[in-house]
């Protein structure tokens, strides 16, 4: 009888266990979808509550008329520097490949005060709905306007197609949700959002993205600590583990990251995406007066320091949990992105209601980065293509609110399609970030031109933008078919790892492992000009692509121009019209104009700020 009774108590006991499962698991769906639905209509409470008629104009939507406090707006565009692919990237960058792209830091520092005295200065006056609108007035050219226009709206469309798949991946891996699921879900609650929400629901969706991002983070920061002996025992682990690389002025081309390129590289980045990519602009121009932008944007900058170094000082805290037992080395994970997610499950299995929050977190983030684009991305496409429409232009402001939000629906499901797609197809990941990431140069080049280059005419602009995007495409093509040019990982240990993590990794086959290991070698042949081309590291893609357009720009302007192709010099900044009033092409070569002397562009064009 004694097996039978031994039989029966491992029965119970098994019974027992997936009890607690079940209770565990309803504790995180419960606690997850609590999370998402309170931070979604916490935003939107007071337009679900009032439906004033007049509560909502088209100014409103888009800029917020001016009532959005400047701690919010902080944290609003503070947020894009702890989005949903940070949080899960750097801390598997820094186990993984060390610190060397922490230091694109120094980068995202630098550009905002050349955002906040250079960029800001030329938008603020002229009152534009559309920061695109900007290269219209200053090249008198609807095509360079469109040009700009689309290239922030396909890098936008691709980026938020990979950023609402990324949580799908963690629901799915969790929780059990399928994919499509999310999607579906993510889609839905942004569509509402944008009907009822605009700029104000934006701004507040991304304060409570930020402050539950950051709350996350830091409590695994404080458990790591606890478990591993203190702060100091995290830095030691690290540091005696080869994983800090910092200040690493080499000057080749070719590696993967260094300060050098780490810094110049964000620069450019940081400056096409925070001065001239419509989102962050309609940000700065919701704010009453330049003082307030300014505050906001240089006291952002401690703020920006903190949220960009938490996702890798929780990397530095998780390498000083699995330092000794790599999961990625055991073959308990499959990618270096799920090292995150895998820590929850690992650590708080039986902690209720742990997951839901770490993945309501993370589902929130690509909620809230998709609402707040989406708003940026409606009022683009109205503002540069809708309205030239005849007879749009005229509707009621009533009727063109109408329209903004339901092109926004549109692009929602567009963006859904476009996550269906990189779920689908292997590779789209990463082709479709070279590929935004290489359309930083090309946006950022054509401001340079119009605000800094007084001969700059439309012909120059236009095809500066062109060639630009032509050649830093043939790179990335180039890149991914012929260059083999990743890195290898950086040494992980097994030593660690119980035995049965050990016997999964003596199960994999040695070569295997040497060939992923040997295909991360960065193997350059000298003697192939078009591999060199084509093996640059990626960070510089947006240095090249803004030299490429200003150098291009100004030999087509300078061959192509004539007195039609004068324009308000208004459109320059500020110390640029202060240096060609004194320079002996004042008025002489190029045909260009003082807006004192009587001459200049229609006073409608010159849209008065509100």
């Amino acid at each position: 009888g004694q097996p039978s009774t031994g039989a029966s108590g491992a029965s119970a006991n098994t019974d027992d266990a997936a009890a607690a499962t079940a209770v565990d698991n309803a504790w995180n769906y419960a606690v997850f979808v609590a999370f998402v639905v309170i931070s979604a209509l916490i935003p939107i409470r007071k337009r679900l509550c009032r439906r004033s008629t007049n509560s909502k104009s088209k100014q409103d939507y888009v800029f917020g008329a001016g009532h959005i406090s400047t701690l919010a707006m902080m944290l609003s565009i503070a947020r894009g520097t702890l989005g949903v692919i940070s949080v899960l990237g750097y801390p598997s960058e820094f186990f993984y490949r060390g610190s060397a792209m922490w230091e694109s830091l120094y980068g995202v520092v630098s550009a905002y005060p050349i955002v906040c005295f250079v960029f800001i200065p030329v938008y603020f006056d002229l009152g534009i709905t559309s920061v695109y609108q900007y290269l219209e007035l200053r090249f008198n050219s609807r095509l360079v306007r469109c040009l700009a226009s689309g290239t922030y709206i396909l890098r936008t469309l691709l980026s938020l197609g990979v950023t609402i798949y990324t949580p799908t991946v963690a629901l799915n891996t969790i929780i059990g949700v399928p994919y499509w699921a999310s999607l579906l879900c993510i889609t839905v609650i942004s569509i509402f959002f944008n009907a009822l929400g605009g700029l104000k629901a934006a701004v507040a969706a991304d304060v409570i993205q930020s402050l539950s991002m950051t709350a996350m983070l830091v409590a695994i920061l404080i458990y790591c600590s606890i478990t591993v002996g203190g702060v100091d025992r995290i830095w030691t682990i690290s540091s005696d583990n080869d994983r800090f690389a910092f200040f690493n002025f080499a000057a080749d081309l070719h590696l993967r990251v260094t300060t050098t390129s780490a810094w110049l590289g964000e620069l450019f980045n940081s400056l096409s995406l925070l001065g001239c990519q419509q989102n962050f602009v309609q940000r700065y121009l919701s704010m009453p007066t330049m003082g307030q932008i300014r505050r906001t944007l240089l006291l952002n900058i401690p703020v920006v320091i903190v949220l960009f170094s938490l996702p890798w000082l929780v990397g530095m805290a998780i390498y000083a949990i699995y330092w000794h037992c790599d999961p990625l080395k055991a073959t308990v994970i499959e990618k270096m992105d799920q090292i995150l997610p895998y820590f929850i499950v690992d650590r708080f299995e039986r902690v209720p209601g742990v997951w839901g929050i770490f993945v309501g977190t993370l589902f929130n983030g690509a909620l809230t980065l998709n609402i707040s684009n989406i708003n940026s991305l409606a009022t683009v496409t109205w503002e540069d293509f809708l309205s030239l429409i005849p007879g749009w232009k005229a509707k009621s402001e009533r009727h063109q609110l109408t329209v903004i939000k339901l092109v926004g629906t549109v692009y929602a499901v567009l963006i859904m399609g476009i996550g269906f797609v990189v779920g689908l197809l292997s590779g789209v990941i990463e082709s479709s970030m070279l590929i935004i990431s290489a359309t930083s140069g090309p946006l950022l080049g054509v401001f340079v031109l119009a605000m800094f280059v007084p001969f700059a005419n439309w012909k120059g602009a236009a095809m500066g933008m062109i060639a630009s995007h032509l050649s830093i495409l043939w790179i990335v093509i180039g890149r991914l078919i012929e260059a083999n040019v990743s890195d290898a990982l950086l040494d992980t240990s097994i030593e660690g790892c119980y035995a049965d993590l050990v016997l999964a990794e003596k199960n994999v086959s040695s070569s295997g492992l040497l060939m992923t290991l040997e295909q991360g070698v960065d193997v350059v042949d000298a003697s192939d000009l078009l591999t060199r081309i084509y093996s640059i590291t990626y960070m510089y893609y947006g240095v090249f692509g803004t030299a490429l357009t200003v150098l291009s720009g100004m030999v087509f302007s300078l061959a192509t121009w004539s007195n039609h192709d004068e324009y308000n010099m208004k459109m320059l900044h500020p110390a640029v019209r202060w240096l060609y009033r004194r320079s002996p092409f004042n008025r002489k070569h190029f045909g260009s104009f003082e807006v004192s002397s009587g001459q200049g562009v229609p006073a409608k064009e010159i849209v008065p700020k509100h």
